[in-house]
């Protein structure tokens, strides 16, 4: 059953990697909430590393740690930023990846998504994690998405496939395959892998985006998609009947089109979503596209998840360079989305 504190639209939000930008973006996009119009949300955070970073930062911000979460909104309101402290201490050391960080980057996920599946927040929104800090602590999944998967079906009980969606103000792309090397894309890339992607994302663009016929572009993985086969098989053996059962589904899928025509204006126009096959050839447009506005949200969940598009950013943590743009994006879509659908799939920052 839904909690005050969930149905009130509060986000949980983590911290993320403690010596990137995740601090930095969320305090900032806090500093400047009045301006902002932000949603409210509680941090689930080391109240003195966030007091830390503050300081370098020279924000003016006021941190509370809160016992019952329904305390978080009216905190909020009241112009104090609520933190829900973690079992696990975090350092507060910009730019310097310490092993000890990995603990709490964990459990502020995990208990972020115990939250939003109890129902006692609207949504989560992620900050960038150090996946190569995570696995030197013994962290064995591909990364932040297909933990998140893992979780909820933890909870629930039944497998869930993550399906990774880039949304800006001009562009929404899904990467069919996620974190695996290039070279294993063609071994992984099967009809029924593309087929559900595509089914997941019709689905939850619906439910959630407020769509009522979603227009699916499903790019090819060769060169020019395939040139009926010249370069490669898979556009006509895999992707090509892909295609033809989700038409046959009554989703409104064309494909395979060749990924280097698919990304300009004119072509963005006739579709909602691209569906790509790999993650550089989802990334790389949406990223160019509106780097600091784009937001990942991953469909197929249980729950709201969504995060900044960018990485952890290391390299100019607390020197207050680092724009909360695409966190506040993530923010206010994740807010948009809990209040019933009525957000697009290419969203305004």
């Amino acid at each position: 059953m839904t909690s005050p504190a969930g149905a009130s639209g509060l986000l949980a939000v983590t911290v993320g990697e403690p010596s990137g930008i995740g601090a930095d973006v969320t305090l900032a996009a806090f500093a400047a909430r009045d301006t902002r119009s932000l949603p409210p949300f509680v941090m689930l955070a080391d109240p003195a590393m966030l007091r830390g970073r503050a300081d370098r930062l020279g924000l003016d911000i006021r941190l509370i740690e809160i016992g019952p979460l329904e305390e978080a909104v009216g905190a909020f309101q009241d112009g104090v930023l609520p933190v829900l402290r973690l079992q696990n201490h975090q350092v507060e050391g910009p730019g310097r990846i310490d092993p000890a960080n990995a603990a709490g980057t964990i459990e502020a996920i995990d208990r972020a998504v115990a939250l939003a599946l109890r129902g006692e927040v609207s949504g989560v929104v992620t900050n960038p994690i150090d996946k190569k800090a995570l696995y030197d602590a013994g962290f064995r999944h591909p990364g932040h998405t297909e933990y998140l998967a893992e979780l909820c079906a933890r909870a629930g009980g039944d497998p869930v496939l993550p399906v990774m969606l880039l949304t800006g103000p001009e562009l929404a792309c899904v990467p069919v395959t996620i974190h695996i090397p290039l070279a294993e894309v063609p071994k992984q890339l099967t009809r029924e892998l593309i087929i559900e992607t595509g089914r997941i994302t019709a689905r939850d663009l619906v439910a959630r985006f407020g769509l009522a016929a979603p227009r699916l572009a499903v790019s090819g993985l060769n060169p020019h998609a395939g040139e009926r086969g010249a370069m490669g098989r898979e556009d006509e053996t895999v992707i090509r009947p892909a295609v033809e059962a989700l038409r046959a589904m009554d989703i409104d899928a064309v494909g395979p089109l060749p990924a280097d025509t698919m990304f300009h204006r004119q072509a963005r126009e006739r579709y909602d979503v691209a569906l790509c096959m790999y993650h550089d050839q989802a990334l790389i447009p949406a990223k160019t596209l509106a780097f600091d506005e784009t937001v990942n949200c991953t469909l197929g969940l249980p729950i709201i998840r969504t995060s900044p598009d960018h990485g952890t950013a290391a390299d100019i943590a607390g020197t207050g360079r680092a724009r909360p743009d695409s966190f506040v994006a993530a923010l206010r879509l994740a807010a948009r989305m809990a209040a019933g659908g009525r957000a697009t799939a290419s969203a305004e920052a």
